[in-house]
């Protein structure tokens, strides 16, 4: 009978790009699964944070921001992606900012037209909403855009209402037994990690534009009794922008390294050791073939 009672599934957490929705899913699992920064297009893969409990299991699957302009390859293909999350969803979140909305949002929620399955809107970032009671507008504009399941006010950053939110997420839920063990909390490997973690400090570091022509792939990730071994190719789509990345004496690639040894030490608590070499592969955002070879799914 408790088997029956088990709820399990997937919940795909949608909405443009920079909304939260990374921040939102490592605040209910309670690790970093996925990197975050102000900037837009830092989740670029389909990413699942696993959270267990004793009657249930949510899958919540981050998502690339969809795109209005889909110019290059690597940007339909982050919209491919997101798409194909929310046709294989048990459940929708659709993360808008509280104070803002725009375009790209109500293109997100015409994609939402199309899925049957049940749709929560959450509006994140309460936390910048000022006076408060002009949350309850918001409330009341994004209540009359579709009959969603649910409209919810959260803070992803602030924790507020995410227990709310994570009560309620079961409940939508088919009866079925766990997919994943209970001490997973994602299906991404160490070694995609890792890749993950110095792109996230690259972005953090380099000028807005820089980041989207920029990609990770780790090389070689070993372990002895010493600790980690990492060797990781960070390729960019110009000669201009290797200068960039590699900066000043190596000043740049300097910094991205240490800081991203501090965070994946704190992650594996034993030493890291850490080489990053910057190459030059033309135009490669644009190029499926190479897209797939550097580690993007093709949905």
């Amino acid at each position: 009978m408790k088997d029956k009672l088990y709820r399990c599934g997937f919940v795909a957490v949608v909405g443009r790009p920079n909304v939260g929705k990374s921040t939102l899913i490592n605040t209910i699992i309670g690790n970093k699964v996925s990197i975050v920064t102000p900037k837009p297009q830092t989740t670029r893969h389909r990413i699942l944070g696993v959270d267990t409990h004793d009657s249930y299991q949510a899958i919540y699957v981050d998502t690339p921001g969809i795109h209005r302009q889909a110019n290059k390859a690597m940007n339909r293909l982050m919209n491919r992606t997101a798409a194909n999350a929310l046709a294989d969803a048990d459940l929708i979140l659709f993360m808008t900012e509280a104070n803002r909305w725009t375009e790209e949002d109500q293109d997100v929620l015409e994609r939402l037209s199309a899925v049957s399955a049940p749709v929560i809107a959450l509006l994140n970032k309460i936390d910048k909403v000022h006076p408060r009671e002009a949350l309850l507008q918001a409330l009341s504009d994004m209540s009359a855009r579709r009959d969603f399941a649910e409209v919810i006010p959260i803070s992803a950053m602030k924790r507020e209402n995410i227990d709310s939110l994570v009560s309620l997420v079961p409940t939508y839920l088919p009866e079925s037994g766990p997919l994943f063990p209970a001490e997973m909390i994602s299906d991404r490997s160490e070694v995609f990690r890792a890749a993950e973690v110095v792109r996230e400090k690259l972005t953090l570091e380099l000028r807005q534009e820089i980041p989207y022509g920029l990609t990770v792939q780790v090389e070689r990730f070993e372990r002895d009794e010493k600790g980690i071994l990492i060797n990781a190719v960070i390729w960019v789509e110009r000669d201009s922008q290797k200068g960039i990345v590699v900066g000043k004496g190596g000043g740049v690639l300097k910094k991205v390294g240490r800081a991203a040894r501090v965070e994946l030490k704190n992650q594996h608590g034993e030493p890291v050791h850490l080489e990053l070499w910057v190459k030059v592969k033309n135009n490669w955002a644009d190029n499926e073939h190479e897209l797939q070879r550097l580690g993007y799914e093709a949905p």
